[in-house]
């Protein structure tokens, strides 16, 4: 395979398998063959743990591609309280476990001195330490009648300038953002999708990609045809899981979310490169 048609590594983010544990996400993406897991830390005390983690991706035999630094509203006290050694930490153990991405979200608005300190220190941490941190999309809450956005300065960090960023389609569905326009404006410093899906509500949804409204497979395509892969891209299946009342439904949704990313995620053959009379190959499950 020549460089410009590398495959994009699949992987499952161990958020996707909840309300089981980081052991279930190791487990389930070994069996269905994602090329390896995002680690969500979050309040799971596996998740923080990183020898535990180390564990895992030996047991299962699949690596952890990516690092989600505590971000969410519910993690604010995991690692300290102080956002800055936050990042550090998650630079620290991606760079133990191997991974070169740590994922982050924009401050809330209320932590001034650390939105203040943010770009640059997300910037410093990446060049240090050679691990990207790409910066993700998020969206406004709406409660009722009342839309809020807690981000600073917004939930589109273009409208910053990071060194890298994470697209997020369930993000996009409800923001109400147009995702190919902002797949375009990050540009080459689109390092990192999360593949989901959403229906335009303004809840944040992360559906089976393909199960919503939101263009999963043109975005997939243009990166496939571009220079993602070369760089060193990543996709991400973060999809909620949470109702799914056994493994085994939870498995057929991740089941369906690998295909479609395969499928639409695999390096576009020109016609001329084919011999007559052959059809184009169809991506595998690995």
């Amino acid at each position: 395979m020549s460089p410009s048609e590398r495959e994009i590594p699949v992987a499952l983010s161990t958020a996707s398998v909840y309300p089981e544990g980081v052991e279930a996400g190791f487990a389930i993406a070994a069996e269905l063959g994602y090329d390896g897991v995002e680690l969500m830390v979050w309040t799971d005390p596996v998740s923080q743990d990183v020898r535990a983690v180390e564990r895992l991706a030996h047991r299962y035999g699949v690596p952890v591609l990516a690092v989600h630094a505590p971000c969410l509203a519910v993690t604010q006290r995991v690692w300290g309280a102080d956002p800055i050694e936050r990042i550090r930490l998650s630079v620290d153990a991606a760079d133990r476990l191997g991974a070169r991405t740590v994922v982050m979200h924009p401050p809330f608005r209320w932590q001034r001195a650390y939105a203040a300190q943010f770009r640059d220190e997300v910037a410093r941490a990446g060049e240090v330490r050679g691990i990207s941190l790409p910066v993700e999309n998020m969206f406004p809450v709406t409660r009722g009648s009342i839309s809020t956005v807690p981000y600073s300065p917004g939930f589109d960090p273009t409208e910053v300038g990071h060194h890298a960023y994470t697209l997020d389609l369930s993000h996009t569905a409800a923001s109400g953002s147009d995702a190919l326009a902002m797949a375009e404006r990050m540009g080459d410093r689109l390092t990192h999708l999360h593949l989901t899906d959403g229906s335009g509500s303004t809840k944040d949804e992360h559906l089976v990609p393909g199960r919503g409204n939101q263009p999963c497979a043109e975005v997939c395509e243009l990166l496939a045809d571009g220079g993602f892969a070369q760089a060193g891209g990543t996709a991400v299946l973060e999809v909620s899981t949470r109702r799914c009342r056994t493994r085994q439904e939870r498995t057929a949704l991740l089941a369906e979310s690998l295909l479609f990313a395969r499928l639409h995620l695999a390096p576009a053959v020109a016609s001329d490169e084919l011999p007559v009379g052959s059809a184009l190959p169809e991506p595998a499950l690995r």
